[in-house]
């Protein structure tokens, strides 16, 4: 019998690590999540992923042939395979990330960006299929992007190319993991948005459901929830939000011109309340050759595990 070959995908995101085993259509064969364990060393997170991938592997049916896994990690140089200085994680200042990883998958490990690995997978599986220049914006714990230019993945002289996360939207503003201060994603993340409900909860008196949560249990889909009770606080939160990322984007359309900008991660669930406050405060900062030439658009795998796809297609490219 001829076997179902098939690769694995991990997106290793700040607080949560989704891994999948994915055949060449984009079907899941196997797909978990547990907590990453960034705040503990990095062999502890190697044991639950050695752990959570044995349980995987005896689901599987005989047949199955794993060839590579392709990963999306923040702050990951694609040519050594190594995380530097992540600011997210307690894991040191070099992670030997895919000689790690391979030690525990029994395969070849290639690792990217986690934003460059999403826009592979908006390439092969989404709706980026046919685009030539695009961008895809992730929002989760932080912020990162993925540059399509001509096609081609662009990933600069060190493979480190899109850090939009760590450029400034606000001088002095908000002190990041990374040591500067008024980083994009203190504003335009999951984190961010929390922050800035907090912010707004402290500054006002405006009655709001969001004042039952302390900050360590406010939640990205609480917020979400939120705004669509119409909460004054939520929606305020999602404007701002809207704004500084509205504002960064325009600058990233001014250096590149692509057709279209994809938002992904969990902030990007939101849906209408990111993409409405993004986009016009994207347009309202525009130069004027640009107005209505780029499309904003939510990823079509937002909610299909859109970052695992994308380190399943990062893998299969190997393989292809």
């Amino acid at each position: 019998m001829q076997p179902t070959q098939a690769v694995i995908g991990i997106d290793l995101g700040g607080t949560f690590t989704k891994i999948g085993i994915v055949d060449a259509f984009g079907n899941f064969l196997a797909l978990e999540r547990f907590p990453t364990l960034a705040d503990q060393p990095f062999p502890v997170f190697l044991d639950e992923l050695r752990a959570v991938f044995s349980e995987m592997k005896d689901q599987l049916s005989p047949d199955v042939e794993l060839l590579l896994a392709g990963v999306g990690a923040p702050d990951t140089n694609c040519f050594t395979g190594i995380m530097e200085n992540p600011p997210n994680f307690n894991w040191g200042e070099i992670v030997p990330l895919a000689q790690g990883l391979s030690e525990v998958l029994k395969v070849p490990v290639h690792v990217n960006n986690d934003a460059n690995v999403a826009a592979l997978g908006e390439i092969q599986f989404g709706g980026a299929k046919g685009m030539k220049h695009f961008s895809v914006i992730t929002l989760g714990t932080g912020v990162g992007s993925g540059f399509v230019v001509d096609g081609k993945l662009h990933i600069g002289n060190d493979g480190m190319a899109g850090e939009i996360g760590h450029t400034i939207a606000i001088r002095h503003g908000r002190l990041c993991k990374c040591g500067l201060n008024g980083c994009l994603e203190q504003y335009a993340s999951v984190t961010g948005i929390r922050k800035s409900v907090q912010f707004l909860l402290e500054a006002k008196d405006t009655p709001s459901v969001l004042r039952k949560y302390d900050f360590e249990d406010l939640t990205g889909k609480a917020i979400n929830d939120a705004a669509l009770a119409s909460d004054p606080i939520a929606l305020e939160a999602f404007e701002f939000t809207g704004e500084m990322l509205g504002y960064k984007l325009a600058e990233m359309v001014a250096y590149f011109n692509p057709e279209a900008i994809f938002l992904t991660g969990g902030l990007a669930k939101a849906g209408i309340f990111i993409l409405e406050p993004t986009l016009k405060h994207l347009e309202a900062n525009l130069l004027h050759i640009f107005h209505g030439r780029v499309k904003l658009l939510i990823s079509e795998l937002v909610d299909k595990e859109g970052a695992v796809l994308g380190a399943a297609a990062l893998a299969w490219q190997k393989v292809l």
